[in-house]
């Protein structure tokens, strides 16, 4: 019987309580605000947001270093795990894949007998946030239930295959330094009062629609979520410094497909740091 052990980074927004109720280990990562370092969960996160809105600076985050990546192999090794799963943050917007993937490297090569005993399989979510965090904890359940690494893995993979994430920003400061929107988009959004709906799949991420007013986010949000969600297949949603627009969303997304979400997310700090903290998200499989 296999013995798993699942990784992420803090971009799967998986809360301190889950990651310690299914066991999922996650790395965080490195942010500086001004001239205060900290790693992401390091604080609470909605003392988290207010420091990112009160604070001069923008946020900036680092990448995980093969080093950290390696440390944990070489634990779960002497555990005697038999497969070691780690799902990433979207490559096309970060490099870290590369330190798990050169982590693995060294690590074989300094223990190449663990080769035959201990498989390390290294997934590329193409997304962020529960887009991430909702099929891991799912694929934990399995393997808690019997499920062999060879079926989690196909899981994770079909499910990253087709995830989307769709959110409204109530703010443009945030997605005009990610590059999420153009400065000058994002500037004459300011003026008009246009909110941008942006869809990300395969890492990829676009301005799907714009609407005036921050009353427009949620109905357009639950609009396109209906329009590409896989009937009947299960969502998640997250969670930023409002609740309110949450609660909105949720209201209108069970009403109009029937049932409520699976889960609800905290906008972690890396995420935050892209969009902002005055954010709204829905994730789930699309339609291809």
């Amino acid at each position: 019987m296999s013995k798993i052990k699942f990784m992420a980074d803090s971009a799967c927004d998986i809360s301190k309580e889950d990651e310690k109720k299914y066991d999922i280990k996650v790395l965080c990562f490195p942010i500086t605000v001004g001239e205060k370092s900290f790693y992401d969960r390091d604080m609470n996160i909605k003392e988290y947001y207010d420091l990112i809105m009160s604070s001069p600076d923008l946020p900036k985050h680092s990448q995980l270093t093969p080093m950290m990546y390696k440390e944990c192999y070489e634990q779960y090794r002497k555990e005697g795990y038999s497969d070691v799963i780690y799902t990433a943050i979207a490559s096309k917007g970060s490099n870290t894949i590369n330190s798990a993937k050169l982590a693995r490297e060294q690590f074989y090569e300094e223990n190449p007998d663990a080769k035959g005993s201990m498989s390390i399989r290294i997934l590329d979510s193409g997304n962020y946030t529960g887009t991430i965090g909702y099929p891991l904890i799912q694929a934990a359940i399995k393997a808690e239930n019997g499920a062999s690494a060879d079926e989690v893995e196909g899981y994770l993979t079909e499910w990253y295959s087709k995830a989307e994430v769709h959110f409204g920003t109530f703010s443009l400061e945030f997605v005009k330094k990610s590059g999420r929107v153009s400065s000058a988009a994002g500037f004459v959004g300011e003026v008009l009062g246009l909110r941008p709906i942006i869809c990300i799949k395969q890492g990829v991420s676009t301005v799907e629609a714009k609407v005036r007013g921050d009353k427009a986010v949620v109905p357009k949000l639950a609009d396109m979520v209906c329009d590409r969600i896989i009937p009947d297949s299960p969502y998640v949603v997250m969670e930023g410094y409002d609740p309110v627009y949450t609660d909105e969303i949720t209201k209108e997304l069970t009403k109009r497909l029937g049932y409520p979400p699976e889960m609800s997310f905290d906008i972690g700090g890396v995420i935050a740091a892209n969009c902002g903290p005055k954010t709204v998200a829905v994730a789930f499989k699309g339609k291809d």
